[in-house]
């Protein structure tokens, strides 16, 4: 009993985490280039609902369900995503690298932004299927991207924790080791975290830092988005609901701190959290108001870890020297 409540556990601690992974991730590889995107919130509905109106459309344009193309139905709401976020990662790229703005200031408006733009887009959609209930369910799509390993299911405990989860998980995990390995390993990862400490230097070496920030920023916001895009597809198994991310997105911004700008330990970080998350759902007898309390433990931890990496000033803990600053090549 208590074995199979621990494997539950840990799985269901993953399924939470894996938003919050994207998140961190594009997050980290933004903030790199100098980059302190707060709008990650936002670009993550952004993402999300974009990938809902993909495969909203598509699933409406077929004659029935066996019709559906598993190519199409997952393509389609991955490009949506993706151009809903990248949209999003331009916007703030726009007003912060090129107009030079506030990047505290743009990144809250851009959350408020792709919180709204989410509701408004969903309650549009609910408004066209004539729903009673305020929610667009995508069964169809979802069922795709839901889809597990085929051996998930023979083979015990390490199935249900490694092995039983959609193609989106795994491919969280990829992105996050390849960032880690490109920031660490490669020459333009060397150059981006150069943008990110001094961009005035890096500028004087030849690198465009200008370009560099968009890069950076514009995948960063893609791959938060794509958390949006999995929370919607896979975990709320395809069902869209305004309001329904929660602080999801202000989590994977807390992860980036939790993982000491290392997107390869935001993979555990992410697994942590989403245990923290939801540790109050197996501790029996706790009322309302102490299950609250439980969900605010990933912030906690946070700030605990903020508190020791500032104590003991290791540098390579600490965030690029040059972030939330815009660059002026006039004043170099």
């Amino acid at each position: 009993m208590v074995s199979t409540t621990i494997i539950t556990f840990l799985h269901r601690a993953v399924v939470q985490g894996i938003p919050l992974l994207y998140g961190s991730t594009g997050e980290i590889l933004t903030e790199k280039s100098g980059n302190l995107n707060l709008g990650i919130p936002g670009i993550m509905y952004m993402g999300g609902i974009s990938g809902v109106i993909g495969a909203f459309l598509y699933e409406n344009s077929l004659a029935s369900k066996d019709e559906a193309s598993a190519f199409l139905s997952i393509f389609i709401p991955l490009l949506s995503s993706i151009l809903g976020s990248l949209l999003a990662g331009l916007i703030y790229c726009f007003l912060t690298v090129t107009l030079r703005a506030n990047q505290n200031v743009t990144g809250l408006a851009l959350t408020t932004f792709g919180v709204g733009f989410g509701n408004f887009f969903g309650a549009s959609l609910v408004k066209i299927t004539g729903s009673d209930v305020p929610s667009v369910a995508l069964s169809i799509t979802s069922a795709y991207f839901t889809k597990k390993l085929p051996i998930a299911s023979t083979t015990g405990w390490f199935g249900k924790v490694f092995l039983s989860y959609g193609f989106l998980a795994y491919f969280a995990i990829i992105v996050a080791i390849i960032c880690a390995i490109f920031l660490k390993r490669t020459k333009g990862g060397l150059s981006l975290r150069a943008v990110g400490e001094n961009p005035a230097t890096a500028d004087a070496a030849g690198i465009n830092v200008n370009r560099s920030k968009y890069l950076a920023t514009c995948i960063g916001s893609v791959i938060a988005g794509l958390g949006g895009l999995y929370y919607v597809m896979d975990y709320a198994n395809g069902v869209w609901s305004n309001e329904g991310f929660g602080d999801r997105g202000w989590l994977a911004i807390a992860l980036v701190i939790f993982a000491i700008w290392r997107p390869n330990l935001g993979i555990f970080g992410s697994i942590l959290f989403g245990g923290l998350y939801i540790a109050f759902m197996y501790i029996p007898g706790l009322s309302l108001k102490s299950q609250e309390l439980f969900k605010m433990l990933p912030y906690v931890v946070t700030i605990i870890v903020l508190i020791l990496v500032s104590v003991r000033k290791k540098r390579e803990n600490q965030p690029p020297a040059s972030l939330g600053l815009s660059y002026f090549r006039e004043e170099r």
